[in-house]
């Protein structure tokens, strides 16, 4: 795979409402920004939005997933308006590259778009750290395309598997995968056109919820799923990176292009990308992604976020409770939401996520 630059310069542009002046690179590292703006409309003053926020004091560290960091960072910055004491440092390297430095006791909090893995949580456990998993968020698993390809406009998962999975490697052209895609039960005719894929590489959750959501199921009865893990790959010759927004400039870039991203960041790049709707079978409902197809699970790409959170830090530190104590609170992801195009968990989804922070 071809890795490029890990920093993500744009992501946090859709939270530079909150405006406190030196916002995140996403994909790199968030750092304390200046105090003295002005908050949203009732965000930690009482009078709406999240309310008002606890006195904290003292630093927080964060790292993991680039799909989650804009939304941690829009809890920090707001939570900073009112606690200039308070201080942080959020980085979205990955999901994987997160868990691995939460489980080394590098970090207090590891943000994920994906639940962790068995081999992770059995590091953590080597390691005697003890954490809570927190649901905080929905996403989707949006598939792209340039505007100009309009050959195609919905994929099926038998789609996918023929194209970028683990049978697929060494094909140059849409058309290559054609007897594949057939073979699996694909109704469409690909265009005889440059296959040009870009997409997140493995140390994204992002690209684990992509293998284990639309290829796992058909590449197990093909004999394709690796027996250690019960995961299968994609294939490995296609321009893989980190950084969302190098992703997003391969898919503007090529007429033919091919890949995925977060739906965040499709949706705040919509101008550049087509973003494509998919159905789970062959010939099946095409759904495009939304935050409506989302939050009911019709869109079949979709995921949950979380966080999670060093138990005995969070014992022994409390900004690290302040935070996600006002993480929590009544209306502080919905206002974070607004600006972020993520989606909110149903009342009843939060109020169980409140109740395991508070029973830790």
């Amino acid at each position: 795979m071809t890795i490029t630059n890990p920093r993500r310069t744009s992501g946090l542009a859709l939270i530079a409402v909150f405006a406190l002046g030196a916002c995140t690179a996403g994909g790199g590292t968030s750092t304390v920004p200046a105090t003295g703006a002005t908050a949203p409309d009732g965000a930690a003053s009482g009078s709406s939005g999240p309310g008002s926020a606890p006195a904290v004091s003292g630093t927080i560290t964060v790292s993991g997933s680039s799909t989650v960091e804009p939304i941690s960072t829009g809890v920090a910055e707001l939570l900073k308006e009112s606690n200039p004491d308070f201080n942080y440092t959020i980085e979205g390297p990955g999901t994987g590259d997160g868990f691995k430095r939460f489980c080394k006791g590098e970090t207090d909090i590891s943000d994920a778009s994906r639940k962790i893995k068995d081999e992770e949580a059995a590091t953590c456990k080597a390691a005697g750290i003890d954490y809570i998993e927190l649901q905080i968020a929905f996403d989707g698993i949006t598939v792209m395309t340039s505007p100009e390809n309009s050959a195609i406009e919905c994929l099926s998962f038998p789609d996918l598997y023929a194209l970028v999975g683990p049978e697929s490697q060494g094909f140059k052209k849409w058309s290559d995968a054609q007897a594949l895609g057939t073979e699996l039960g694909t109704k469409l005719t690909y265009p005889d056109a440059s296959l040009d894929i870009s997409g997140p590489g493995e140390e994204s959750g992002t690209y684990d919820s992509f293998v284990e959501i639309v290829l796992d199921k058909l590449s197990d009865p093909r004999g394709k799923l690796d027996p250690a893990t019960k995961h299968t790959t994609t294939r490995p010759d296609y321009t893989a990176s980190p950084n969302d927004n190098t992703i997003i400039e391969n898919i503007a870039g090529s007429p033919s292009s091919l890949g995925w991203v977060g739906f965040a960041f499709a949706e705040e790049n919509s101008d550049k990308v087509k973003e494509l709707g998919v159905s789970k079978d062959a010939g099946g409902d095409c759904i495009k992604p939304s935050a409506e197809t989302i939050a009911d699970g019709t869109y079949p790409i979709s995921r949950s976020l979380y966080l999670y959170v060093n138990k005995a830090k969070a014992a022994s530190n409390t900004a690290i409770v302040g935070y996600v104590d006002y993480y929590l609170a009544e209306g502080t992801i919905s206002t974070v939401l607004e600006n972020v195009p993520y989606v909110n968990l149903p009342a009843d989804t939060l109020a169980a996520t409140r109740t395991a922070w508070d029973g830790r």
